[in-house]
């Protein structure tokens, strides 16, 4: 993969079978149905990124922006594949979905992470020391009460406040594909 280029872009419908595969080759992600991956690479398609690299869906985030709270983004899920890991990727990923348009005035990011998930603490961790941004931890859904006990307990990272990354005038709202060669 050190030789190959990366390429960042919104999702796309025909994405969904191929983040489905992606989503299933990395545990301990939850497997979503393959509508909801549907749903992912077009309802929250702006809020969301896939990397490819030559013709392979390679990693991607999928999130959405709070209904109740428009200045925070919820990251759902961030999957990347064997090859790809290890070199930044997600963290370049979640810069990318933020400097969009879309995600102007947005101040917060908020995730959930099992105590166990190390690959996850340290993206998050690593994001907010590059942001400057305070991280704050909770727990969300406990095993017990809210997995009947067949998961683990998830907890709430939020960080923030992040900086203002657009203006709210800029640009067309149609993000251009970032490429770059991953060493």
């Amino acid at each position: 993969m050190s030789d190959k280029l990366i390429a960042l872009r919104r999702p796309e419908p025909a994405d969904g079978g191929a983040l489905h595969k992606l989503v299933a080759d990395c545990p301990p992600l939850d497997e979503n149905s393959m509508y909801c991956n549907l749903l992912q690479c077009t309802h929250f398609s702006s809020t969301s990124v896939v990397a490819d690299s030559g013709d392979a869906l390679v990693a991607a985030v999928s999130g959405y922006r709070v209904p109740e709270r428009e200045n925070t983004l919820f990251v759902w899920q961030v999957a990347v594949s064997e090859p790809a890991r290890g070199q930044g990727l997600g963290g370049r990923m979640l810069s990318e979905i933020l400097s969009r348009p879309e995600c102007s005035g947005v101040r917060y990011l908020e995730t959930t992470v099992t105590a166990s998930n190390e690959a996850s603490w340290a993206l998050f961790k690593g994001f907010a020391r590059r942001e400057g941004a305070e991280l704050q931890k909770n727990e969300l859904f406990e095993s017990a009460s809210h997995f009947n006990g067949q998961k683990p307990t998830e907890i709430l990272v939020r960080i923030g406040p992040l900086a203002e990354r657009v203006s709210p005038a800029s640009g067309s709202g149609i993000a251009s594909v970032s490429k770059e060669k991953i060493a």
